[in-house]
């Protein structure tokens, strides 16, 4: 075979296994099945057609499974009402709760965006630090639908039942709680986390896409868990140890579920995927 057919199918090779691989795993406990799917919730237009792995375990499963309704927080009186939980509603302002610090830092990103500080005064840490993050990654031109939306929107279509992990007030309750505990932690890591976001959501993108929990763990988690260990076990560590139960009790039944959540719960050493191998189940990558 000459040099250039030669590479020609290895780079066709290569193509191949990047399309196939994804961050969705099979587990099995004897004869029963779920399918596990790590999501993103913000994509760029780029990132689709998904990977294959994502559209096998879709079809494969008689009901998809996501963190919360997703019918309900696409509601609008839901997200008014959202708004509402995660705000100031006494007068107190953002400004006020933090410290002179950390509010320094937020204002000069807030006049970097051109966003006056009054957009935001009123919001609590925790929605603060979503809206930030979402300001950013828009800038970065993630502007499409993610995984968890996309197949809410196909499965409706298809008429396939879905079901959630946690209602959705328990997500605005979780996010509540970390903004009266940890105010500066919350507003300093979303800030920390903007600066390396250019760099960091290639990677993360990449690693998502090839199914590589242990450089997402090495991106996101490794820093996040060190200096900000209330909130990782708030967000992560907690949230994970109220779905096991639900997931393995999914494993007792014959039905197929195909269960997706935050890329961030299936990485690192008290993800979910390391819990439920740790448990017995056996655990595969599509």
């Amino acid at each position: 075979m000459n040099r250039l057919k030669k590479l020609g199918l290895t780079l066709l090779a290569a193509a191949t296994f990047e399309t196939q691989a994804a961050s969705v795993w099979k587990v099995t406990s004897g004869t029963n099945t779920i399918y596990i799917g790590g999501t993103i919730h913000l994509l760029t237009p780029q990132d689709y057609p998904l990977p294959l792995a994502y559209e096998k375990a879709y079809q494969a499963a008689d009901k998809v499974v996501f963190e919360t309704n997703m019918d309900a927080i696409s509601n609008h009186a839901f997200k008014q009402q959202m708004k509402k939980e995660l705000s100031y509603s006494d007068g107190t302002t953002i400004d006020q709760i933090i410290s002179p610090d950390t509010y320094q830092s937020l204002k000069i990103y807030l006049d970097a965006r051109q966003i006056p500080f009054t957009a935001v005064q009123n919001l609590k840490p925790s929605a603060l630090a979503i809206s930030l993050s979402m300001i950013e990654l828009k800038h970065l031109g993630f502007t499409s639908e993610g995984v968890d939306h996309f197949y809410a929107q196909k499965a409706k279509q298809d008429n396939k039942p879905s079901g959630w992990l946690e209602e959705p007030e328990k997500q605005v309750e979780i996010l509540s709680d970390i903004s009266t505990e940890n105010s500066n932690d919350v507003i300093n890591y979303a800030l920390t986390d903007i600066k390396d976001m250019p760099s960091n959501m290639e990677k993360l993108r990449q690693s998502w896409r090839s199914g590589d929990m242990e450089a997402m763990a090495d991106i996101e988690l490794k820093d996040f868990k060190t200096d900000y260990p209330e909130v990782y076990q708030s967000l992560l560590v907690t949230r994970n140890n109220l779905w096991l139960p639900q997931i393995e009790q999914m494993l007792e039944n014959t039905g197929v579920e195909f269960i997706m959540v935050g890329a961030m719960h299936l990485a690192g050493p008290d993800s979910l995927l390391e819990k439920l191998k740790t448990n017995g189940y056996q655990v595969t990558k599509l």
